[in-house]
């Protein structure tokens, strides 16, 4: 046991280990690392772990870890990079971690129960990644953000923050990636020029007003869907769409023109039976949108991939996939880090059959032998902002990597929009088989109106309209053709006629 005592370094990730965290392994006194990301452990943290001072990086991502965070975590001073997510820990974050002011890396997400505020992070100045997603913070961003001076990544989207956002936060030189998406901030943009953002997500939140110039300037990915923003003609060309996907959904609203919509996700437009998916090769980056011309469907894309990987967020593999007849379908798809949306725009009320397409193409068939078998992709669907399904797994559910699975749904619409959320809650392997193999993935989806729709069928009128046309031209030539023949005969008849008369009168 004495040679353990001199343990520097401890991984037992992406293993299947069921039960608790040995309790003995806080005797390991000179541990400096600990990586117990989807190793399978779960239970409360043992409180021996508080014998480990040393600590410098503890990893515990997608695990069945539970109870509170332990307050003696506060005591490892030493500690650099903190990263619990994908778990049931309970909150309050703890108030001792105020003392953890070597700390570079902060990410705690997916946290139940009890809420915190942000005050613990008030003396962790040397932060560069602050990511606290979806977990429960509430109350406003502090307003001396801009002391961060060596902050490049804050991520505290899905949470429930109020009020403004400080106009120090956009002069923190160092900081590029800026996520506060689905919380409760109001108010107007500040006017400061974010000149070192690249991603910027501020998204579900009750921001108003118009755009500061720093918007119209185009160096950084900006996602400011379902907001309460004003456009007139001096904005609304900035950013194409977006005044489509405010809050209210306004285009098209009580005047609908669509009545059905199919996607294939990540790929080109094709024809599967009579429906027909629309193309959605569309590179998106960490934080953006797409609104179709025709505003008939939109895309919202937000979050950023571990370590900055994969710039796109469309998948694209030559992989086989069975248990479908058309694999051409599942042989592209869209993944995201974190929040994938799809909307439907301008439908016409009513009930409707959702239908989403899945296939796992990155990883390998999870009943093999092989390192790509431990990957998990697990994600929750969202059907018009309804929990559907929670901890999907494609591989799972279909019986294997490579196959493909549809997953059927109802949804009402009733106020001419429909949402489809595809959103990563921090389960699922995320190094398997490279950095950044997690998250959403869906290959296709189609929408089909189950009602009798008075919208969206021109082509059926067109054609309509075409066989009554054809139809038409046809019976007036045929009239034209009896007149003709009539008129061939009697004039026959008179000449005739004319020809005994002569004779008779000879």
């Amino acid at each position: 046991m004495e040679n353990f005592l001199l343990f520097l370094f401890l991984a037992i990730g992406s293993n299947n280990f069921s039960g608790p965290l040995p309790s003995e392994l806080g005797s390991l006194v000179n541990l400096e690392e600990i990586y117990i990301d989807s190793s399978g452990v779960s239970g409360e943290i043992p409180s021996t772990f508080a014998n480990l001072r040393n600590m410098q990086i503890m990893w515990a991502y997608d695990c069945s870890l539970s109870g509170k965070i332990p307050d003696f975590i506060g005591n490892w001073t030493k500690l650099t990079s903190l990263r619990f997510g994908g778990n049931s820990f309970e909150g309050p974050i703890p108030s001792s971690f105020s003392n953890l002011s070597s700390l570079v890396t902060l990410q705690i997400t997916d946290i139940n129960s009890v809420s915190s505020s942000l005050d613990f992070i008030k003396n962790m100045k040397n932060l560069t990644d602050l990511s606290l997603r979806n977990a429960l913070i509430n109350g406003s961003i502090p307003s001396n953000i801009g002391e961060y001076k060596s902050l490049q990544t804050l991520d505290l989207s899905f949470n429930n923050l109020t009020g403004q956002i400080p106009s120090a936060l956009f002069s923190v030189d160092s900081l590029t990636h800026l996520f506060l998406g689905n919380n409760g901030l109001s108010g107007t943009l500040p006017q400061q020029k974010a000149v070192y953002l690249k991603n910027i997500d501020l998204s579900y939140n009750y921001l108003s007003g118009t755009f500061p110039s720093w918007v119209t300037t185009g160096s950084q990915q900006l996602n400011l869907v379902a907001n309460n923003f004003t456009f007139d003609s001096s904005n609304i060309s900035i950013l194409p769409g977006l005044n489509c996907l405010q809050r209210n959904f306004p285009c098209n609203k009580n005047a609908p023109r669509y009545s059905s919509f199919a996607i294939k996700c990540g790929g080109e437009e094709m024809k599967v039976d009579s429906i027909v998916y629309e193309a959605d090769s569309y590179d998106l980056g960490g934080a953006s949108f797409i609104v179709l011309d025709t505003q008939k469907w939109a895309i919202s894309d937000a979050g950023l991939f571990s370590d900055g990987q994969f710039n796109t967020h469309v998948q694209n593999t030559g992989s086989q996939v069975t248990g479908t007849p058309t694999p051409k379908l599942y042989q592209s798809s869209r993944q995201s880090p974190g929040s994938l949306r799809y909307y439907g725009l301008g439908l016409e009320n009513g009930p409707y059959n959702v239908s989403l397409s899945f296939a796992e193409t990155v990883f390998g068939d999870q009943g093999s032998q092989t390192w790509t078998s431990l990957g998990r992709r697990v994600f929750d669907i969202y059907i018009q902002g309804t929990l559907q399904l929670k901890d999907f797994d494609i591989s799972k559910e279909a019986g294997g990597a490579r196959k493909a699975i549809t997953k059927k749904f109802n949804a009402n619409v009733s106020e001419n929009y429909l949402e489809i959320h595809l959103f990563w809650a921090g389960k699922g392997t995320c190094c398997i088989p490279d950095q950044g193999s997690y998250g959403p993935l869906v290959s296709a989806l189609s929408v089909i109106p189950d009602f009798k729709p008075t919208v969206g069928i021109a082509h059926k009128k067109n054609q309509t309209a075409l066989i009554v046309g054809i139809a038409v031209a046809l019976g007036i030539s045929g009239l034209i053709l009896i007149f003709l023949t009539f008129y061939m005969r009697t004039k026959r008849h008179n000449d005739d006629a004319e020809v005994h008369l002569s004779l008779f009168m000879k």
